[in-house]
């Protein structure tokens, strides 16, 4: 999508939506409203700031940065505490005294105070004492860059690091379509313990590169307090997590993945933040309105967490200023902005139907929430042009990947998330002899026109405690002793080639750009259950049993062959990126459906126990076809009844509508994909 300068805001109206929706055109003055709401923004931003990347650039302010005083080098630490009544920086540096380095306060609620030179020298325990009507606090400082957990006192602290400066490797450009492994470094490995950033870097990395993905999106990276949260409920949003390591390390990972043409995607959490006082930012000066709105309007209903309020100056310049830092600091190339829906309507979105336009232009808007999101996008892409933005959003709302000057929201990508609800719900409720094939095709297409798509058939989410993975659902407890190659169960049978072939349906038609969760591609047994009191605080279940996979005598391996061999068709045809997607035909008693994209074509059959000799497929090109993907192969975990070396010889014999067709034969629960050959 072509990002549009910030020029262009001032000189639309935020109604060019309509150009491309035309059920829009009843709320063509609410969109001109948003777009006055946006541009009212930005002028106070530009005004106070300059511009939108200065604004954005407080990190370099706020906290702890190199600067002078008076002509004597040093470091200046600077919070924003409007409420407090007085701050104090304490540490190891001066034995935690409160009296000794007190900050002083300016107009706009801005705290400072000035260190000279080796103060705190190459590396000090930090906290600054918050003075409010409450009494007195000691908080970790809102922009600190390292937290750790202290032994000593049994709890975080703020950890300061002398600056160093680290040359990064190039990243890579992006090649065919956008194809992510989302991770979790914690659980990445198989001990039954958290994982480091240097495992992954080493263990978990290289298995990524051979599948064929080329970008990975990483969760919980910023600080939590709770392991168990999943990286969902931060306290420190500057910080790297210290439960996997250093900031170096972090920075170690992103230069490796670079090095494999691996771009590296932050998990970020902006729609929410944890509650801890202690450790976070949560009543930083003493209120409960300094980050959020007040009182209870401040609390997520839902999730026992707290709110930002986004309409707040300071708020934004917090968040845009932490997505920037992310980018500068440690050369990110993008987000996944987590809870979207949640950001975007005052109900969060819990328990509702989305099935009007009117929900979209409500009172039940988040304006301001909205807005925030249209900045990040602005600055991220004028900061660094080939990021890639991905939003969270189930509610469908018009134009969250479109032109924010046109009124969207400027993401790149939204997820396809109701793929995978809809995969639940079929699997749940419907035999596969039941499945609608002509459904199947177009529940994949139900997307807007003209944005980008991340399609899934399954996440994290369907891998937690209490859902199942596809894997799961399909073959359950006979996955503890039936995947033996030398065992026989048709229901662990049925399992894998149903499992190939959901994956292999959405991937090629769910969206323009693929996501798979760690481990999900090769089938993960059993579910993700973070240690905590209910399970005695066990990492048996937050793991990754990459033995299952490596073992040649189990039926593992097939699927993932099969995911390395689905990567390889965007590879080697751009699959991804190619928009032309065009059914061809279907048979709901035969369980059959057909249909292309780009220049592939693909033939499913579904039918759990007929397989047909001799049938015809009509074809779009008068070519011969070949198979360039056999989800029967044995090299997949299948049976090999189709012999893959054979060309397809067309013929002009009409059938699909088409003037020509070719002969195959397809056994039960088989794909084929086929290409014409040169």
């Amino acid at each position: 999508m072509k990002k549009k300068t910030l020029e262009s805001i001032f000189k639309t109206d935020g109604a060019g939506l309509i150009d491309t929706d035309v059920w829009l055109e009843p709320y063509r003055q609410d969109l001109k409203n948003r777009h006055a709401v946006l541009q009212s923004k930005l002028q106070e931003i530009i005004d106070s700031n300059k511009s939108l990347q200065n604004f954005a650039n407080a990190y370099t302010y706020f906290g702890f940065n190199l600067g002078t005083s008076g002509g004597q080098k040093g470091i200046w630490y600077r919070e924003w505490a409007p409420k407090a009544l007085g701050l104090s920086l304490i540490g190891d540096f001066n034995n935690w005294d409160p009296q000794t380095h007190k900050l002083t306060k300016d107009s706009k609620g801005v705290w400072s105070v000035f260190l000279p030179e080796d103060t705190l020298g190459t590396e000090s325990k930090v906290k600054v004492q918050v003075a409010h009507n409450k009494g007195n606090v000691d908080k970790i400082p809102a922009y600190i860059k390292q937290v750790i957990f202290d032994e000593y006192s049994k709890s975080f602290v703020g950890l300061y690091q002398a600056e160093t400066k680290h040359k990064f490797l190039p990243a890579p450009t992006l090649k065919n379509g956008l194809k992510i492994y989302e991770t979790h470094v914690g659980i990445a490995q198989e001990e039954a313990k958290v994982g480091t950033f240097e495992e992954f870097t080493d263990q978990v990395l290289p298995r990524i590169k051979n599948l064929g993905y080329n970008a990975i999106q990483i969760m919980g990276i910023a600080q939590h307090p709770y392991y168990g949260s999943f990286g969902y409920q931060v306290s420190n949003f500057f910080a790297v997590s210290h439960y996997f390591g250093s900031p170096k390390d972090l920075i170690r990972l992103i230069d490796t993945a670079h090095k494999m043409d691996l771009l590296v995607f932050m998990d970020v959490v902006h729609s929410h933040f944890v509650k801890n006082t202690y450790d976070g930012i949560n009543e930083f000066d003493g209120t409960d309105y300094q980050y959020s709105p007040p009182g209870n309007s401040g609390n997520h209903p839902a999730w026992d967490t707290k709110l930002f309020d986004y309409g707040k100056l300071e708020v934004l310049q917090f968040l845009l200023s932490n997505l920037k830092f992310w980018i500068d600091e440690y050369n990110f190339d993008g987000f996944r902005f987590d809870g979207v829906t949640s950001m975007l309507y005052h109900d969060h979105g819990l328990n509702r139907d989305f099935d009007h336009y009117d929900n979209y232009f409500d009172g039940n808007v988040n304006l301001d929430a909205l807005v925030y999101l249209q900045l990040a996008n602005l600055m991220l892409h004028q900061s660094k042009p080939e990021v890639i933005t991905i939003a969270e959003d189930v509610s469908g709302m018009p134009g969250v990947t479109s032109a924010v000057s046109d009124g969207g929201i400027g993401f790149d990508y939204r997820l396809a998330m109701g793929i995978p609800d809809s995969w639940i719900a079929t699997l749940k409720h419907k035999n596969d002899e039941s499945w609608s094939m002509k459904g199947l095709f177009t529940r994949m297409l139900e997307r807007r026109n003209q944005e980008k798509y991340v399609a899934y058939a399954e996440s994290h989410d369907q891998a937690l405690v209490g859902d199942k993975t596809i894997a799961f659902r399909l073959m359950d407890k006979e996955m503890y002793d039936q995947m033996s190659k030398d065992s026989q169960s048709p229901l662990v049978d049925r399992g894998i080639a149903l499992h190939k072939l959901i994956r292999l349906l959405t991937f090629s038609l769910g969206g323009e750009a693929w996501l798979n969760f760690m481990g999900n591609e090769f089938g993960h047994p059993e579910w993700i259950d973070f240690p905590r009191e209910g399970n005695g605080f066990s990492h048996y279940y937050a793991r990754r049993q990459w033995s299952l996979v490596d073992n040649p005598k189990l039926r593992y391996m097939g699927l993932h062959e099969f995911d390395k061999a689905m990567q390889g068709l965007d590879t080697s045809f751009s699959l991804l990126n190619d928009t032309f997607i065009e059914y061809i035909g279907s048979h709901e008693q035969r369980k059959l459906l057909v249909y292309r994209r780009g220049p592939l074509v693909f033939v499913f059959n579904f039918h759990p126990s007929d397989s047909y000799s001799d049938l015809r497929v009509g074809v779009p090109d008068l070519k011969d076809y070949s198979i360039v993907l056999n989800s029967d192969s044995t090299t997949f975990g299948g049976f090999g009844r189709v012999s893959e070396d054979q060309k397809y010889i067309v013929e002009k014999i009409a059938e699909h509508n088409r003037q020509q067709s070719i002969q195959i034969y397809l056994p039960c629960r088989t794909a084929l994909v086929l290409a014409p050959t040169k």
